[in-house]
C-alpha cells in the first residue's frame, strides 16, 4: 500500500458559547483536514486545529508544511513502513507539530484500514470505551457557577474549570462558587494555562486545600518554560500537579519527568506532532509511574476521535479531556467516536472509523 497523493480542505464549525482561557478566547473550530491516497484506493484521514497562542501553528502554516513540505517526502512511501514515514515528518521541518499530527492520523487511519482493525485496537487495544470531563471556560464566578450547575444536570461527574486570567482572588471566588453550585461529590480539575506565577501558585494552591474545596488536580499553573518552577510548586503542595505547554514531546518528558517536575502529564496529539510522538511521552511517563491524561484543543471531531483511539488504547492513559467536539453547533463529521454524555464509545469500523467530512468549498 503505497501513498500516491495528499490532498488538504479546510473546516469551519461555530462554537454553541465562545470559550475562553487565560490565553485565548475562541468562537469557531477550524481545522485543516488531510486526506492521504492511497494505490489500493484506501483513503485516510487526519485534521489539525491552529492554536497559535499554544504551538504556534495558523490554518495558513499547517496548510502549507503538510502540502509543501511533507507532502513531497512521503508520496511513493509504502504505509506499513511507518518508521520511515515516521522519520520522514519529524526530520522534514521544526517545530510545525500540528501539521505533523494531521499527516500522522491519516497514515494511521490508512494501517488501521489496512489490517481492518479499528485503531484503539491496533494501539493496545485496552479498553473501548472512556468517560471524559467538561470544560468550564473563565467568566464571572456566577456564570462559571451556572454553567457547571447544567453541566452536572446533563450527566458529567468531572468538570475542568479554567482559571487564570486574573487574580487569585477572583480565580478562588469562581471556584468556591463553582463548588458550591454543583456539591461534593463532582470531581474539579483546575486549568490554569500558565496563569500564575510559582509563589501564587503555591500560595493559591495551599488556600484551596485549606478551605476544604477538593480540586481532584491543577494543570499547568505557571509558564511553561519554568521546568525548575513547575518542579518547586509540585514539592510544596498536596494537590497533584499536572504539565500540559510543558510537555510537547518525549525529550520535554524527559526533562520534566528526571526531576519530579510534575506529578501527570496531559498529552495532545497536536504538541506532540501525532499519535507517533504521543506513544513515546506515554511509554516514557509509564517507566516513572506518572500517569497520562490525553486532551485536546479546540478542535474537530477528526483529530478527537484518533485522540480517543490512543487513549483508549493505553493503560497509563487514565484521564480524558475531550469535550471539544460537544461545543460546536454543528457537527459535519460523519462516523468517528459516538458521545452519550460523559461517556465517549469507539467505533467497530477500520482506522478511525470517519466514513465521512461534509465540507462546504
Amino acid at each position: 500500500m503505497k501513498i500516491v497523493d495528499v490532498k488538504t480542505k479546510r473546516l469551519s464549525i461555530p462554537l454553541k458559547k465562545p470559550f475562553k482561557t487565560s490565553l485565548r478566547t475562541v468562537s469557531k473550530a477550524e481545522s485543516i483536514v488531510v486526506y492521504l491516497f492511497c494505490d489500493d484506493g484506501t483513503v485516510g484521514i487526519g485534521a489539525a486545529p491552529p492554536t497559535h497562542i499554544i504551538t504556534g501553528d495558523s490554518l495558513e502554516s499547517i496548510n502549507y508544511a503538510v502540502i509543501q513540505v511533507i507532502r513531497p517526502l512521503i508520496i511513493g512511501q509504502k504505509i506499513e513502513q511507518k518508521e520511515q514515514i515516521d522519520t520522514m515528518i519529524r526530520q522534514a521541518i521544526v517545530h510545525n507539530s500540528s501539521a505533523k499530527a494531521a499527516v500522522d492520523i491519516a497514515v494511521y487511519d490508512c494501517l488501521g484500514k489496512k489490517t481492518n482493525l479499528p485503531l484503539y485496537q491496533l494501539l493496545g487495544g485496552y479498553k473501548s470505551c472512556l468517560e471524559t470531563d467538561y470544560t468550564v471556560s473563565v467568566n464571572a464566578a456566577e456564570e462559571m457557577a451556572e454553567d457547571a450547575r447544567k453541566l452536572v444536570g446533563e450527566g458529567f461527574d468531572t468538570l475542568k474549570v479554567k482559571v487564570g486570567n486574573s487574580t487569585v482572588d477572583e480565580d478562588i471566588e469562581r471556584v468556591s462558587e463553582i463548588r458550591r453550585a454543583v456539591g461534593g461529590q463532582i470531581k474539579l480539575r483546575l486549568d490554569v494555562n500558565q496563569g500564575w506565577g510559582v509563589k501564587e501558585a503555591i500560595s493559591a494552591i495551599h488556600r484551596l486545600e485549606d478551605m476544604g474545596i477538593g480540586i481532584e488536580l491543577v494543570e499547568q499553573p505557571i509558564p511553561a518554560w519554568n521546568v525548575e518552577g513547575m518542579k518547586t510548586v509540585t514539592e510544596s503542595v498536596d494537590t497533584p500537579i499536572m504539565a500540559d505547554e510543558s510537555v510537547f514531546d518525549s525529550l520535554d518528558a524527559a526533562r520534566l519527568l528526571a526531576i519530579h517536575g510534575c506529578d501527570l502529564i496531559n498529552i495532545k496529539l497536536m504538541k506532540a506532532g501525532g499519535i507517533s510522538g504521543a506513544e513515546k511521552i506515554n511509554a516514557l511517563a509509564e517507566v516513572y509511574g506518572v500517569e497520562c491524561m490525553v486532551g485536546c484543543m479546540i478542535e474537530s471531531k477528526i483529530s478527537v476521535t484518533a485522540a480517543c483511539h490512543f487513549a483508549a488504547g493505553k493503560k497509563n492513559v487514565t484521564r480524558c479531556d475531550f469535550d471539544a467536539p460537544l461545543m460546536l453547533a454543528s457537527e459535519p463529521v460523519i462516523g468517528g467516536v459516538h458521545f452519550e454524555g460523559n461517556r465517549i464509545f469507539l467505533p467497530a469500523d477500520p482506522g478511525l472509523g470517519i466514513k465521512n467530512v461534509l465540507i462546504n468549498q
